[in-house]
């Protein structure tokens, strides 16, 4: 039998609105129903009365098991497998799912960490096919060229004028590389 995630009724350890209100300044303020839009339609415990539905069949757990928050007691009964986590960029996920809330901030920049792992390691895996990803032309610095793309924003009331921080973002970060790359193969090539 599967464990039911939604409990009705009200869970044990879970603190009363009268001690978080003691505990916490503020906290309650936006409790009133006439204050709240979906007040009438809002229930205590979550699950209408006269509802009888099943549990779905869940779908069975793959090894390595799905990454899910914290505060959910178990995986949705249906979930997806199409891009299973792999490498460091999925030990990274792995670490923020098991170990921080989503409440948390670590846990979301954990996974803005392993997105942009990720992203690298797609940049070098590039270079390792027949048409390696052409750093000008994705980063837009052709195309601000070619279409006017400083005359465009300045002069114009317009506040997006990164183009004094695009070098700094976008060139720096493949020049550093390369220049990491050259240093590594001249010492290979020496040794």
């Amino acid at each position: 039998m599967a464990k039911i995630p939604y409990i009705r009724g009200v869970r044990p350890g879970i603190p009363t609105p009268e001690e978080l209100r003691e505990r916490i300044p503020g906290w309650g303020v936006d409790l009133d129903p006439a204050d709240r839009p979906s007040y009438p339609r809002e229930l205590v415990d979550g699950v209408p009365d006269g509802i009888v539905w099943d549990f779905p069949e869940e779908q069975p757990d793959t090894s390595p098991p799905r990454e899910r928050s914290i505060e959910h007691a178990r995986l949705t009964p249906v979930f997806g497998t199409v891009a299973p986590l792999h490498g460091v960029p999925g030990a990274v996920r792995r670490f923020a799912y098991a170990k921080f809330s989503e409440a948390r901030a670590a846990h979301w920049l954990l996974l803005l960490a392993a997105d942009r792992i990720e992203s690298k390691q797609a940049l070098w895996q590039s270079f390792s096919t027949d048409r390696p990803d052409s750093f000008v032309e994705e980063t837009g610095i052709r195309a601000e060229r070619q279409y006017h793309g400083i005359r465009s924003r300045w002069g114009r009331g317009r506040v997006d004028k990164h183009q004094v921080m695009d070098p700094v973002v976008l060139a720096l970060p493949a020049l550093l590389s390369g220049w990491v790359v050259a240093r590594v193969v001249r010492r290979l090539v020496r040794a």
